[in-house]
């Protein structure tokens, strides 16, 4: 019987892990100014080809598009981090969409109204890519920090922001449930990167031309947190809606 089983099954399909958000930390945590990185950019590769997040020390936004990890920085210009280069706070994803929607002529709030109305359900994590031609996308950048770190509050009151105007890109992000509060960004959280990789950053707002939708909905959420720090002794009592809406502008 065993022979005849083995014989049957020869070639089986191979097995295809399931798809997870996973994520570096917790948004409360880089609110309350720990931005020590701990996981490397090499580490964060093997759990996905998408994604956005931070690098050590606050220095600049980070964008993960096709396996690619690129570092958008307060002077507005984007680098290549190095593999070892170490994140605070980082959200990735094996990118899979489930649906694609051409879409013409609307703003960020038309966008999200648009993106909601195709949610069969707001309880699940999305991947989101927009990609297409805009007449306006405004972003912002963030300094890196020296210790003691400032909240990121603080941070954000003199961000570098950036009007980008006639560019061809992609918006890279998430949306998150409402019960992630005070792990993740509830809501979305998106940021862009030109085509020429010579600009973008956390988007603010844009006016789209003409582009595709990309969504993917996601079930599985995986979260690492810090080993050692000041993780460790900070009491996460505090509700930082408020500054949260301040910092995403």
């Amino acid at each position: 019987m065993l022979g005849l089983l083995a014989g049957c099954t020869s070639n089986p399909a191979p097995l295809i892990p399931e798809q997870s958000l996973f994520q570096v930390s917790t948004i409360d945590a880089l609110l309350q100014g720990d931005y020590d990185g701990y996981t490397t950019l090499k580490e964060l590769s093997a759990k996905g080809n998408f994604g956005i997040g931070t690098v050590d020390a606050l220095d600049g936004e980070l964008v993960v598009e096709n396996g690619q990890f690129y570092q958008v920085k307060s002077d507005g210009k984007v680098y290549r981090p190095s593999a070892d280069t170490k994140t605070p706070f980082a959200s990735i994803v094996r990118f899979a969409p489930e649906d694609s929607v051409n879409l013409q002529n609307l703003n960020f709030d038309q966008f999200k109204l648009l993106v909601d109305s195709l949610m069969k359900s707001k309880n699940y994590f999305f991947a989101i890519r927009l990609e297409g031609n805009f007449e306006l996308v405004h972003t912002r950048s963030v300094p890196g920090q020296q210790k003691p770190y400032p909240p990121l509050v603080v941070v954000t009151q003199n961000q570098p922001e950036f009007n980008l105007t006639e560019t061809h890109g992609k918006l890279t992000g998430f949306y998150c449930p409402e019960f992630v509060k005070g792990i993740n960004i509830t809501g979305y959280h998106l940021h862009y990167l030109s085509d020429d990789k010579t600009s973008g950053g956390h988007l603010l707002n844009f006016r789209l031309k003409s582009g595709t939708l990309k969504l993917d909905k996601i079930q599985n959420f995986e979260m690492k947190l810090p080993e050692s720090g000041s993780f460790q002794k900070t009491e996460y009592k505090t509700d930082r809606t408020e500054e949260l809406k301040k910092v995403e502008g």
